[in-house]
Parts: C-alpha cells; structure tokens; sequence
C-alpha cells in the first residue's frame, strides 16, 4: 500500500543524533514532544513505535501506543496507564512488558540504536490494550496513509 512520507520532529533528538538523557532508563524516561509538519488533512489518528534496532530481538518494542487523536503536536512525558485520557482516550500497548514509555537503556558500554515511527491512520483502531506491536500494525496495514522515523543513538 502506498502511502506518503511524514515529516516530524522529535524534540531534543535530532535524526541520527543522541538520546537525550531525560527520554531515557538512565535518565527521567519520558516521552518526548513531537512536533508534525505535514499531517494529512485525512489523518484521523496516529501510532507511536519505539524500537531498539539493536537488540538480539529483532525490533524490540519499547513503547506503542495508538489512536494519538491526529494533530501538529504531541505532548512530552505521556503518563502510563492503558488509556490515556489527556490524548482523548489513546491507548498505549504492551512495549517491554508494561504501558508505558520506556526510554532506552542498553547495556552499559553498548551502543544501540533505536527508532522512534510514525504512522499516520485514516481512522480509529478497535484493539484491546493488551495488544501486541504485530497485531496492531497488522490491523493499521490498510488504513495508513503517511509514515515517518527519527533514528537516536543511546550508550
């Protein structure tokens, strides 16, 4: 399915820079702001991925969370919780084992790389919080119509 480009910042985090010590384990571990340049006038909701590209499990989730009502700006230091009422009711999934943001945290002295997508719907997703990264983006496949990533490095 073809879909357009998302152009975004992550504020504090420029693409293929480092990690800002607040967004992560070592750090106060909250989400950053991010700041959307040019959402589509279609765009309904948005998802949030945070991998680690580094770990031995292939893409190992950090943080999803899902039906972001679609806008220009998305606030920093997202509470955890299974639905998040200040974002209209979105829904953060299971990302390394709870819902919630959880920043990078390699292990000491390795360098990992981790990447922050997102993907932009034409609607809302009807999926239990207890839903998987694949799951969710199986049931996003057909309804995405714009995508963006931001790389960081973490040690």
């Amino acid at each position: 399915m073809a879909y357009n480009i998302l152009e975004f910042e992550c504020v504090g985090l420029n693409n293929g820079g480092k990690f800002p010590i607040e967004n992560t384990g070592r750090g106060k571990d909250i989400s950053p702001e991010f700041i959307i340049h040019n959402l589509s006038p279609n765009a309904v909701t948005m998802i949030i991925t945070l991998e680690d590209l580094s770990h031995p499990i292939k893409g190992f989730t950090h943080w999803i969370i899902w039906n972001i009502p679609a806008t220009d700006k998305i606030m920093k230091a997202i509470p955890s919780g299974k639905s998040i009422s200040s974002l209209q009711g979105a829904i953060q999934g299971i990302g390394y084992g709870f819902h919630c943001y959880a920043g990078p945290k390699p292990p000491k002295g390795k360098l990992h790389k981790y990447c922050f997508t997102i993907y932009v719907l034409d609607c809302n997703l009807n999926l239990k919080p207890f839903s998987f990264k694949r799951k969710i983006l199986k049931k996003a496949k057909p309804h995405i119509i714009q995508k963006g990533s931001i790389y960081g490095y973490f040690e």
